[in-house]
């Protein structure tokens, strides 16, 4: 069994998932506000993606961390690495829960798994895959300094923009104000 790094950031836990996020994550599959992620979808097949997830880890040591407000402990998304067949390539992903959009969580959070991703991953470039109706996502994109790097066609989500993040490098040579 693969351990799971934990990270913090201010506000966030960002730890493994685990079958008491099942409930959360069946809800937010099952609302129109998954229709950018592979939803909406039934219990069944909710399952199966939180255990996806999971599975990650350990197939390529690397995935996306269950996301908790840390004052409550509540489930507020699934972000980090991923890269499953299909992918360009590997990816900084990000997905809200309902209810905590608008907060800022997915920039805090993705900003960590970044940080993990090129410090102790040794990643030197990672893109973010969003659809083109995906206002929110693009936004998060923007913030972290990622620029437009063309159009993806996959076999189930349709066409997506790459956004590409900046390089280690460029984040040492002008730090996310220079991004910003």
């Amino acid at each position: 069994m693969m351990l799971i790094p934990t990270l913090s950031t201010p506000r966030l836990t960002l730890r493994a998932p685990e079958a008491g996020d099942f409930p959360d994550f069946a809800a937010f599959f099952a609302s129109e506000r998954s229709k950018f992620v592979g939803g909406p979808a039934t219990e069944e097949q909710s399952w199966r993606m939180l255990a996806t997830e999971l599975g990650h880890w350990p197939l390529r040591g690397y995935g996306r961390w269950a996301v908790e407000e840390t004052e409550t402990g509540k489930l507020a998304g699934i972000i980090g690495l991923w890269f499953p067949k299909g992918w360009p390539e590997p990816e900084l992903g990000w997905d809200l829960m309902n209810g905590f959009e608008g907060k800022g969580y997915a920039t805090e959070a993705a900003l960590a798994a970044r940080e993990y991703a090129y410090e102790t991953l040794g990643w030197t470039t990672t893109i973010s895959l969003v659809a083109p109706a995906n206002d929110g996502s693009r936004g998060v994109a923007k913030r972290m300094g990622a620029t437009f790097d063309g159009m993806f066609d996959h076999e189930r989500h349709g066409t997506l923009e790459i956004w590409r993040h900046p390089s280690p490098q460029d984040l040492a040579a002008g730090g996310m104000e220079a991004y910003a």
